[in-house]
Parts: C-alpha cells; structure tokens; sequence
C-alpha cells in the first residue's frame, strides 16, 4: 500500500511555510519556544490554514475550522498584509511591556519593556502609536490589528486617558505617553487601525500567552 502523502504547516517556528515531510518540519521546529504546527491530508487544506490561524486549527483532527460558515462569511478571515500589537502587564498596575508583530509570520517587529510600573490600557495605546510611526517610517501600506477597543479610542481622541497617577516609580513610561502624544498631533497618517476578532480567530498574534 502507497503511504499516505501529508503536507506539515508550521505557523511558528524557524522556518514557517509548507513542508512536504515531517523530517523537514521537525527541523523548522525544533528548537522553537511556542512552535505552531500541524499534518493536512492534502496541499489544498495546508494552504488554506497556513493563510489562517493556528487557533482555528489547533486539536482539530482534519484542520477544520473552530468557525461556523456562518460566522466565516459574515467575519471573514485576517488581513495578513498588516502587523499586530499586544501589551502585557502583570498586575493592574504592574509590570508592563509591550510589542509588534508581523500578523502572519509572527515574527517580532518591535518590543518596549518592561516598565516598572504600568496599565495593560497605556501599553495597548503606546503599541498602537509605535506602530502606526513603525509603518510610517517604512511608507507601509500595511494595516494594525489591535485587540483593545479602550486603546483604539486614545488613539482617535490623541490623548492617554489613564487613571493612573504620575509617580516617580513610572516618570518614565508617562514621559513616553507624552511623546506618543505628541506624535498623533503632529502627525497624519492613513493606516487603518483594526479589531482584532478573537472569538474567531483566537488570541491576537502578538499576545503575550500570559492568560
């Protein structure tokens, strides 16, 4: 009997792509801290999940989507051509840091932290303006997805709306607020702020996995 043909996606790992061999999968993973990979019966299905997210096809035995037609239809799926931001902080306030990446490859384009002392709010809204400077500064097309609704809105209005008090434990991260401040109402730019649908598409590619 002919053995059975699989095609290995590697979402994450040293070489994402479409492999045609497990020795050549291993190899792109091996190694790799959080690598994202999985079998499909034929060429046409990994190709379909490697434009996807790993979350849709994490645990599910023929790389069936998690997502209902329904809701495929009516959501869609990402728009690869465009870079994600998360920020992290380990208490509210606490220790907080925050990062871009390449929506698809999940490769780490910018990461700033950590602060001594911060808001999960405040880092989401500084990824937010680091990025839109990022893509500016490389006359990008690209879009930014972000999973913060609170942080799209600071971005909109240019102002930080923390509660947080100024202190001398957190000057610095409040005299960076003040630069990204400064940077919306000095700057214009046309790149599309986006949210980040994590009901269907699972965590935001630049998540933290601290949940």
């Amino acid at each position: 009997m002919t053995k059975k043909t699989k095609f290995y996606v590697v979402w994450k790992g040293k070489q994402p792509g479409i492999h045609k061999t497990w020795a050549a999968c291993k190899k792109a993973i091996e190694g790799y801290t959080g690598a994202e990979f999985k079998s499909f019966e034929n060429f046409e299905l990994a190709q379909k999940a490697f434009n996807g997210n790993y979350a849709d096809y994490k645990g599910k035995k023929k790389g069936t989507s998690t997502l209902s037609p329904q809701e495929l239809l009516t959501i869609g799926q990402p728009n690869y051509h465009s870079i994600s931001v998360d920020a992290a902080s380990s208490g509210n306030p606490g220790i907080m840091e925050y990062q871009g990446v390449d929506t698809k490859t999940g490769k780490k384009l910018f990461k700033q932290g950590p602060f001594p002392q911060g808001t999960n709010n405040i880092g989401e809204f500084l990824a937010i303006v680091h990025g839109l400077a990022f893509l500016k500064e490389r006359n990008s097309d690209r879009i930014i997805y972000t999973d913060s609704r609170t942080a799209m809105s600071w971005v909109r209005k240019k102002k930080c709306n923390t509660k947080l008090p100024e202190t001398s434990k957190n000057r610095t991260l409040f005299e960076i607020v003040q630069r990204a401040e400064d940077w919306l109402k000095k700057n214009q730019y046309a790149t599309p702020i986006v949210k980040w649908e994590t009901k269907a598409w699972g965590e935001i590619p630049a998540d933290f996995g601290r949940k």
